[in-house]
């Protein structure tokens, strides 16, 4: 597989933008490997890269040529785990793009689950902001994607998709501790920690404070929700989290959290799914599977 070698030559300069630095990576002379790139250019009869004294970038013909060996890795680790999968060895590698509110509790454990079952699949877990998710499955950069409030569902193919149940967050001596539930109205008179936007849950919160006619006023801002949650703690400020983000032991940190009542023109969808059009390799597909199954449990 002698051109899939040059074809990872080019996409570790891509992403290095040096060419020493990608020699060292791939344990070639930095000059063997301009040999190997310029006798690619010469073959395909274009420049791929601009050579600048700062480094190399691809030019418009270089991102055609990224993009098609994103889509040969993809189709490779197709067929690869087809493969695996006939020959009973069940492995393959999964990408998952997803979002700070899946990662904590829900996706280590379902993670570790389907290790148990199929030791050989490998994983990949990459965090974006909201909206990015989806748009790295468009050049098969990730297999799957697990999101809150999805921005761009046309490239979707949805195969879960639920509302999610925001909680307020507080310590457990708060005034509002002892409500079954509240609005977003009632949370306005204490000190509110929110994710920086653009999270999904944030998107929310926003939204239901417009439609109450009021406004956020974050006394701190953070994409960090561990923070947030400890921020709470011992304190008269609140916090927000989504069901799948809710910690299971709250109590150890002396803290409680009460659900929020949304308005129910106030979107809070939890979406997992792949790209539309796209006949995912057996090991994602598989696990796909597993996470629909699940989140149905979960939150039908």
């Amino acid at each position: 597989m002698r051109h899939i070698l040059i074809l990872e030559y080019i996409e570790r300069i891509a992403k290095t933008g040096s060419l020493r630095s990608a020699a060292e990576d791939l344990n070639i002379t930095p000059s063997a490997l301009n040999r190997r790139i310029l006798s690619f250019e010469e073959e395909l009869g274009v420049e791929i890269f601009e050579r600048h004294p700062s480094g190399l970038k691809p030019n418009i013909a270089g991102e055609i040529v990224l993009k098609y060996i994103r889509d040969q890795k993809a189709d490779l680790e197709r067929v690869k785990s087809r493969i695996a999968d006939l020959s009973g060895l069940r492995a393959g590698h999964i990408n998952i793009a997803t979002t700070r509110e899946i990662v904590p509790y829900f996706l280590p454990k379902l993670i570790k689950k389907h290790l148990s079952e199929f030791p050989a699949v490998s994983f990949g877990v990459n965090l974006y902001q909201r909206g990015e998710a989806e748009s790295s499955l468009i050049d098969n950069s990730n297999d799957i994607v697990i999101v809150f409030e999805p921005m761009r569902l046309n490239e979707l193919q949805i195969v879960y998709s639920s509302v999610q149940q925001i909680y307020c967050v507080m310590s457990r001596d708060h005034p509002l501790a002892k409500y079954e539930s509240l609005k977003i109205y009632d949370c306005v008179n204490y000190q509110l920690l929110l994710p920086k936007r653009p999270e999904g849950i944030r998107k929310v919160l926003d939204s239901a404070a417009n439609l109450a006619g009021i406004s956020l006023e974050p006394a701190l801002e953070s994409n960090s929700l561990d923070l947030l949650r400890l921020m709470s703690q011992d304190s008269m400020a609140l916090s927000f989290c989504l069901g799948i983000n809710l910690r299971p032991n709250l109590e150890k940190d002396r803290l409680v959290s009460v659900p929020l009542e949304l308005q129910t023109s106030v979107s809070s969808r939890l979406v997992a799914g792949h790209l539309r059009g796209r006949t995912l390799p057996v090991a994602p597909a598989r696990f796909l599977e597993l996470v629909n199954k699940e989140l149905s449990l979960l939150f039908p």
